[in-house]
Order: C-alpha cells, then sequence, then structure tokens
C-alpha cells in the first residue's frame, strides 16, 4: 500500500526527524502532544496535532489507547514509534495491526522474539552467535536471582528485559549490594518500560560497544549498513557515537556484519534494526537487539549515503530494497556528540530550566537535530536529549576536528549542558587515538569533569516578542488561527513551570538532607530511628528518566523524614533530617 499519513507516536527531535522525511516523501504527518509539549516544535510542525489527553505529562505518551483513539480521528493509514515510548512495546505494535493500520518497524512477533532481550538472547544462540554468559530466561524472583548471580560470579549485569538506553541497568560488584540493585533496576525498568522484568549476565570489565545497523524488506533481503562505536558512555548510556568505528579491524567488522544479517534473516527481521556487540580482547559478543530507529542512525546515515527513516517508511509500504549488500559503501568518518541537560561535572546530574539562547552552527558536514529554540522550557518529565551535534569528514581527524569546531560555534544558554563534556573528550589524546573503551570517563576525564563549575538554577526565558500565530486547541485537536497578542507562547509555558517564589520560605532545619534538583522521589531506602553510614543510600529521585540516588553526607542517624514516595520535590527542599552521630 502507499501511506498516505502517519502519526508519530513520540515528541522532541525524533519526532520532528519523522515528520521531516514524511514532508519529503509526500506524506500527511500527525503529531500527538502532552500538556507538557503544547508549544514543542514537533506540535507546531506537524500537518495536524492532537492532545494527548489529561495524563500525566511523564506517562502521556504510554497511553495506547489514546494514541489509537487519536490515529482514528486523525484517518492515518500509519504509525511510527520514533525511539523510547513504545517505541519496542510489542503489545503496541499488535494494537497497531489490530486497528487496520501498518506500523512502521517489524512485526509484533518479530518484536517479542528480538526486542525482549532475553528472547534476543536465546535467538542469538540458537543461530550461533556468541552471546555474554548470564541468563536465558526473565528472573522476577529475587532470591532465585541472587542465587543465579552468585553461579555466574560478580561483577554481573542487572538488565531491563523491555527497552534499552541505559535504564533499568546495574552493575553489582559484590553479593552484599544486589539485592539493592536488583530493587533498583525493576524499579526504573518498570517507570521507563512498564515491564519490572530483568535478566543477568557477567559483567565484562573493560570492553568496546559496536552495533550493526541492519535494513531488512518484507520481500526477504536483509543488508548491514557498517558499524558504530558506541563506547564512550556515561550511566551505561551512550554520549559519543561514531562511524567507522576506529577500534575494530576488517576481519571482526566483517564476523560481525555477517552476524548480524544472518541473526536478522533467521527471525525474520523488516525494517531497520540495530544489533549491539561488546568487543573485548579477541572475543566479541552479541548483546541485544534494537528493534526500532536509533538515537545514533545520523552518523550511519551520513557515511552511506542512506536516509534511514525514508527506508523505514518505504519498507514498510512493501517496497523492496532498491539496493543490495554490494552497494553500500561507506565514505568519510561521521561523529555524533549528544547534547543532554546535564550537569557532567556532578555526575551527569539532570538539569531543566528554559532556552534563553540558542543558535545552531552550520557550515559544510554539519547537521544539528533537536527540538528546541530560544524560549523552550526543558521540562524534568522527559530524557535529557536536547540536541544531537553530527559532523562528517573524508577521515576522522578531520571529523574531530570539524566536531570540535562545531562545538565551539553552538549557542546554548540557560541551563547546563553536556557541551563542555564534549569539547574535553574530543581533545583527550585517548579519543584521538582511538583506544576509547566504556571506561573511557572514569579513567581518563573524572578529574576534568570535576574541576567544572556546578550548575546553577536557571533563569526562565523572558517574555518573546508578540506572536502573530496562536496555537487553539479545539475538541482535543490543535489549529492555528492569525492573531496579535502582547504576550508569547514561551513566556506562558514559564510561568506554567516557575517554582513558587522562594521568598519567605523558612530556612531548612539543622542537619538537613537537601534536594539538589527537581524530580519524583520514587524510593525511600531508610527509616526514622535508623543508623546510617557515610555515603550509604538515603533516597532515590526520578528527573529526565533518570534516578538520581541521594546519599548521606556523613554518618549518623535518621531523625525525620520530610518527603514521601510520589512526591514532587524542588532545589533546596529538605528531604530528611540526619544527626550527625560520630559513634556510628
Amino acid at each position: 500500500m502507499q501511506i498516505q499519513s502517519v502519526l508519530v507516536a513520540n515528541r522532541g527531535e525524533i519526532a520532528l526527524r519523522v515528520m521531516r522525511a514524511c514532508r519529503e516523501l509526500g506524506i500527511r504527518s500527525v503529531a500527538v502532544y502532552s500538556d507538557a509539549d503544547r508549544d514543542a516544535l514537533h506540535t507546531a510542525y506537524a500537518d495536524d496535532a492532537y492532545h494527548l489527553g489529561p495524563a500525566p505529562a511523564r506517562d502521556s505518551y504510554l497511553a495506547i489507547e489514546r494514541i489509537l483513539d487519536i490515529a482514528r480521528r486523525a484517518g492515518v493509514d500509519a504509525v511510527h514509534p520514533g525511539y523510547g515510548f513504545l517505541a519496542e512495546h510489542a503489545g503496541f505494535a499488535q494494537a497497531v495491526h489490530d486497528a487496520g493500520l501498518v506500523f512502521i518497524g517489524p512485526t509484533p512477533e518479530v518484536m517479542r522474539r528480538m526486542g525482549g532481550k532475553v528472547a534476543a538472547r536465546r535467538e542469538a544462540a540458537a543461530a550461533g552467535v556468541p552471546i555474554v554468559p548470564g541468563t536465558l530466561t526473565p528472573l522476577d524472583d529475587a532470591a532465585a536471582a541472587r542465587r543465579v548471580a552468585q553461579q555466574i560470579g560478580f561483577p554481573v549485569a542487572i538488565k531491563a528485559v523491555a527497552g534499552g538506553g541505559g535504564r533499568g541497568f546495574r552493575v553489582v560488584h559484590d553479593d552484599d549490594g544486589f539485592m539493592q540493585a536488583l530493587d533498583a533496576a525493576q524499579r526504573e525498568a518498570a517507570s521507563s518500560f512498564g515491564d519490572a522484568a530483568v535478566y543477568l549476565e557477567r559483567y565484562l570489565s573493560d570492553p568496546r560497544h559496536i552495533e550493526i545497523q541492519v535494513l531488512a524488506d518484507t520481500h526477504g533481503a536483509v543488508v548491514q549498513l557498517g558499524e558504530r562505536e558506541c563506547s564512550i558512555q556515561r550511566r551505561h548510556q551512550k554520549l559519543i557515537e561514531e562511524a567507522p568505528s576506529p577500534g575494530i579491524d576488517a576481519a571482526l567488522r566483517a564476523a560481525m556484519g555477517t552476524a548480524a544479517v544472518s541473526l536478522a534473516r533467521a527471525v525474520g527481521y523488516v525494517g531497520v534494526g540495530t544489533l549491539e556487540f561488546m568487543v573485548q580482547g579477541d572475543a566479541w559478543y552479541f548483546l541485544e537487539m534494537n528493534t526500532r530507529i536509533q538515537v545514533e542512525h545520523p552518523v550511519t546515515e551520513l557515511v552511506t549515503g542512506i536516509d534511514l527513516v525514508q527506508a523505514q517508511i518505504r519498507v514498510a509500504q512493501g517496497e523492496p530494497l532498491w539496493f543490495g549488500q554490494e552497494q553500500v559503501v561507506v565514505r568519510g568518518h561521521a561523529i555524533e556528540c549528544r547534547i543532554n541537560a546535564e550537569d557532567a561535572g556532578d555526575g551527569f546530574r539532570p538539569v531543566f530550566g528554559a532556552v534563553t539562547r540558542y543558535r545552531e552552527p552550520a557550515g559544510f558536514g554539519v547537521r544539528l537535530e533537536s527540538a528546541i529554540a530560544a524560549g523552550s522550557v526543558v521540562s524534568p518529565h522527559y530524557d535529557s536529549l536536547l540536541a544531537k551535534l553530527v559532523v562528517w569528514a573524508e577521515d576522522r581527524a578531520g571529523a574531530i576536528a570539524r566536531a570540535r569546531r562545531a562545538l565551539h560555534d553552538l549557542v546554548l544558554d540557560g541551563l547546563t549542558t553536556t557541551r563542555e563534556f564534549h569539547q574535553l573528550a574530543l581533545q583527550h589524546p585517548a579519543f584521538v587515538a582511538g583506544t576509547t573503551t566504556v571506561n573511557f570517563i572514569p579513567q581518563h576525564l573524572a578529574a576534568a569533569l570535576a574541576s567544572l563549575p556546578r550548575a546553577t538554577p536557571a533563569a526562565l526565558a523572558p517574555p518573546a516578542p508578540a506572536a502573530e500565530q496562536l496555537e487553539l486547541e479545539i475538541n482535543g485537536r490543535r489549529v492555528q488561527v492569525a492573531v496579535r497578542r502582547p504576550v508569547s507562547d514561551a513566556a506562558v509555558v514559564a510561568r506554567q513551570h516557575r517554582a513558587p517564589p522562594r521568598a519567605g520560605r523558612a530556612a531548612p532545619p539543622q542537619g538537613a538532607v537537601l534536594a539538589a534538583l527537581q524530580g519524583v522521589v520514587v524510593a525511600l531506602a531508610v527509616a526514622p530511628g535508623q543508623v546510617v553510614a557515610a555515603g550509604a543510600l538515603l533516597l532515590v529521585i526520578e528527573a529526565m528518566k533518570m534516578e538520581n540516588e541521594v546519599l548521606a553526607p556523613y554518618a549518623g542517624i535518621v531523625e525525620q523524614i520530610v518527603v514521601t514516595v510520589g512526591q514532587i520535590v524542588e532545589p533546596g527542599m529538605a528531604l530528611l533530617q540526619l544527626r550527625a552521630d560520630p559513634a556510628v
């Protein structure tokens, strides 16, 4: 069938990326948006936009029935899930199919076989592809999981069965910390993916993280589009990606590429997908498959010249692949830097506020994908990714130089970002030499990052000039009318997100442990009267889909807990009261 209209069940820069691809193909795009995204760029860019309803902002994009209801009302032919949220939810893909719509991605059956990390490990093992030693079934019993960890041997990795992006992932180095880590991984997995199931595997101490991009049509053709190096990470989430990898040779590249194609063909994969591998020494292991478009897909696009999002759409409407493996040629080198709203000097703590000034770098070989502008309010409800800065050059040295220049040219004021981290990373000798592993940050940048100035609460955006276009919402549908008014959308959003005035707020009691960021309390690890050592876990705050542990600043006794699970807290708010006790 020829797809005429697509609902993009996502937000931010990936929603914009899909919508631009649709526009180039002459396809109508429909956006969905939460309360927090009424003024987002993806909402305004789409040909049509619908409100997702009164659900909490962080849950709006997970509302399957609401999304399908909008799809019916909007009269679309297909749904594109983007990445994150419902992108790897087989139940969502099935619901889209059951509604008579095209799901732009693999079939629900293949998603169940490969989207779940444990199921994918079983498929890989059956296909003869090496896997990291670990479990081949989900673990839901804590005591049994602990026994399995002891059998595998520490360190072990606890991983969410559903989803990815480093969420629901914990590394445990000894038996004493296992139960706490298991609880945290399950809680984060349930929050991020609606599924608390986890599995265990041996944790490799110092590997490279390499992934292979594949593309398959509905007629049985499968090609691989080369590899990406994704080793530079924080919290097991990627920060810098490049293609090709500087750390693998032609023989290993061919072996992993062949394995990726064989496994994709064996499960009947359709669409764009990524197979991830760990490489340590001479050994390489299949890790998992991402049954969706990846955040870092632009680096593959730049070195192959293939538009992966358009390829997804063309394959979904039944087109056979228009090229073969022999036509895939990797030219030059590409690097992607993820610009996140995070304080790299404070453990990559998420930050938020309003963008007061924004100017994108330009020039030959520079691509910037974002969904922000001056006046945009960065919400604590969603991922911290603000923009993807991607560069291409004829060789790696040229790409590094171009990335440094583009980072220098990027202007993004109003809140702390990872821009300074990237500037430090791209000039480090280990990165320049191409010898980095997943431990690059702790091994090489810890001291430099610690010297960065701490983030401070950013001022929200001042009122912008009067707008000529007013976005209205009528019966849940977004429409645009031409008007003149004195107050900008940006100012309205800023007021909606502004914290209550601090004037007159009582000083925190002596011994109070204060929140360093806004977020939601998702777990309490202590009780009143409990004795804790310095550095012990007190509670967990989730912000921007990342869990942030609050640790005891000194040894003492918990006298009072001020907050409750589910409570939203602000920077500077007292969380609990801890009385110092030298005897502890």
